[in-house]
């Protein structure tokens, strides 16, 4: 019992500390947007920074004031923003769960896998939620909730970080959580390549027979596609051709990746280095699929 509470006295002291700058030694560019899609975001942000002085002592209001600058790409305004959060609502596991996502997205996987685990440790005995929004899909359906994307963000940081055990048992219970095919698809991809890296080629088998055929998705498609793949539904020639319709890696980052993942996995490690090398030629250094990339 000593030892348990010990050890969340030290997981609160680190996560109190914060993050400072941001974890990586390059230079990325400023995200670029059109006119009308930054005069909108910057419309959004300034609502949101109104409606938290209206009221500071709102988390909702604060978070999403956060989030907003996050969307235009202002990481570090975002992540000073959370840690106010952390301070000042330390009950609420929202501002560790985006604090963590934004410490991936700036490469501070070390600091995101503390946050990540208190958050998790904050909602382990509350109900979970959905989760809004701030960029809509094309239907306007929210496809995650706060525990998965807990729970999502933290097996990321694991396997950036090559844990791929602790990983793969993160992953696992995301998947509890993950409740419609959107957010199944993706948790379940992750899963299938960490335990693929981790030498479970059984277990990566058996997971692939949870994976339906013919489900409508909203905006994981790319993830169930290569889910299909690696199950023998869909060739690699058609991945292989939507990703060149798509523009590349340079232009899709996600499936990009996930190709050069699958030739990894395949023991073509040159062609698999080539797509990587497309995903890194391109601008989207934010996404999940360039990060991951870098790593490899």
């Amino acid at each position: 019992m000593r030892a348990t509470i010990l050890g969340a006295i030290i997981l609160l002291a680190l996560v109190s500390r914060g993050f400072g700058q941001d974890c990586s030694d390059k230079n990325y560019p400023s995200t670029v947007f059109s006119a009308d899609v930054k005069m909108k975001m910057e419309h959004q942000l300034e609502e949101a920074r109104r409606l938290y002085l209206k009221d500071t002592t709102n988390a909702d209001a604060l978070i999403w004031y956060g989030r907003r600058y996050a969307y235009l790409g202002k990481y570090r305004e975002a992540i000073e923003i959370f840690s106010q959060g952390v301070e000042r609502f330390p009950g609420d596991a929202r501002f560790l769960r985006h604090r963590g996502h934004r410490g991936i997205t700036l490469r501070c996987n070390q600091k995101a896998i503390i946050d990540l685990t208190y958050a998790a440790e904050i909602m382990q005995n509350k109900p979970d939620e959905i989760e809004p929004d701030g960029m809509p899909n094309v239907q306007n359906i929210p496809t995650s909730t706060l525990k998965s994307n807990i729970w999502y963000h933290l097996g990321l940081a694991l396997y950036l970080e090559k844990d791929y055990y602790r990983a793969g048992e993160v992953y696992k219970s995301c998947l509890k959580f993950s409740t419609n095919p959107d957010m199944y698809m993706a948790t379940a991809y992750w899963l299938y390549i960490t335990l693929r890296k981790n030498g479970k080629d059984l277990e990566a088998k058996a997971l692939l027979e949870t994976v339906a055929i013919g489900l409508p998705m909203i905006e994981n498609e790319d993830y169930y596609e290569m889910l299909l793949l690696y199950k023998g539904v869909l060739r690699e020639d058609q991945l292989m051709d939507k990703l060149k319709s798509s523009g590349g890696g340079q232009s899709n980052a996600t499936l990009g990746y996930a190709m050069g993942m699958y030739f990894q996995l395949k023991k073509q490690p040159e062609l698999a280095k080539t797509l990587y090398k497309d995903v890194l030629s391109g601008s989207q250094w934010s996404s999940f699929g360039f990060i991951a990339a870098e790593k490899e």
